[in-house]
């Protein structure tokens, strides 16, 4: 299993994919670390001061402001103004400067679908594209069971997604800390929010460092990384061609970020594995996209689509002939 495993990541590793997604993720780290440095001039322009509470005090206003022609986005408007008045009173600054904060909002926006798209490169055509160039039908001459093949490719896929999740890390911590300095880890973040509708639960707010919010951060990245990983490892297997593989996770992926916005009176949609790829929302205290979902029900419906996925994938690998 060993040797099977080696084989395997050392065929993605000669794919050069990783450098591909390293460039990637630097110039989107770029681009980011970029506009905030731009947004940080233009409230100090506007405001004349870089005090956070009075950052902070402008922003309620703001989002106040919005409230009469927010429409659908009312009421999570009106969370965030809570959760930045709860802020205020309890003397936290919710954006203190310095490379952890960088990282804690990268991983937060890119948990949802920038990382999976990462993820699905890697995953989309692991079955695929030996299919379609013949390797496959070399690989089962070997006398090695097909279970055991298509288990030291998902080992490989676990460890490439951890690898991703690693270098997203690393080059989001090097880049910051150039731009932003490396202070706030010991920073206080509020975590513990919950919503029913417009309502702002505080009864479980508790403070914590910001290291530790990050590593819970990552972890559930790597989570949504690992479950959108294996749903497009079974579309490598179910489809010959891994353009098409692809095409399908995106159309998934993009209908998730969609749906997530216009799915609050679909009672059913809370059970499809796009519309609770949001974790990150639980963490940060943000309303769910239908009422009544938590942390823990997202956990367990992504949980049962990873583990349906693998069910299907290694039944048709098993007994599919190849061709």
């Amino acid at each position: 299993m060993v040797n099977l495993v080696q084989n395997e990541m050392t065929k993605l590793v000669g794919k050069r994919r990783f450098v591909i997604i390293s460039i990637i993720i630097i110039a989107l780290l770029s681009m980011f670390s970029y506009a905030q440095v731009k947004q940080a001039e233009s409230i100090k322009e506007r405001l004349g001061t870089v005090d956070w509470r009075t950052e902070l005090q402008q922003q309620i206003v703001d989002m106040q402001n919005r409230l009469s022609s927010a429409g659908q986005w009312r009421e999570q408007i009106q969370i965030q103004i809570k959760q930045s008045q709860y802020y205020l009173d309890h003397d936290v600054n919710p954006a203190e400067p310095g490379a952890p904060t960088f990282m804690r909002g990268f991983v937060q926006n890119s948990a949802e679908l920038f990382l999976p798209l990462l993820i699905m490169i890697i995953a989309v055509d692991l079955v695929s594209s030996e299919r379609s160039m013949g390797t496959i039908k070399l690989l089962l001459t070997r006398p090695v069971s097909r279970f055991r093949i298509l288990l030291s490719k998902y080992i490989a896929l676990i460890l490439s997604v951890s690898l991703v999740i690693f270098l997203f890390g690393i080059l989001s911590y090097i880049i910051s800390v150039i731009m932003f300095g490396n202070q706030g880890w010991s920073a206080p973040v509020l975590t513990g929010f919950s919503t029913q509708g417009d309502t702002l639960d505080i009864s479980a707010v508790r403070l914590v460092s910001q290291w530790q919010y990050i590593i819970q951060q990552f972890g559930l990245a790597w989570f949504i990384s690992i479950v959108v990983g294996t749903l497009s490892f079974m579309l490598s297997i179910l489809m010959r061609s891994s353009a098409a593989g692809m095409g399908t996770m995106l159309a998934c992926l993009i209908a998730g970020a969609i749906l997530s916005n216009m799915v609050s009176s679909w009672d059913s949609a809370k059970y499809l594995f796009m519309v609770n790829l949001g974790l990150m929302d639980y963490v940060s205290g943000s309303a769910p996209p239908i009422e009544g979902m938590t942390l823990g029900f997202s956990l367990a419906v992504l949980a049962a689509w990873m583990l349906a996925s693998l069910m299907v994938s290694f039944t048709v690998f098993t007994r599919k002939d190849v061709y």
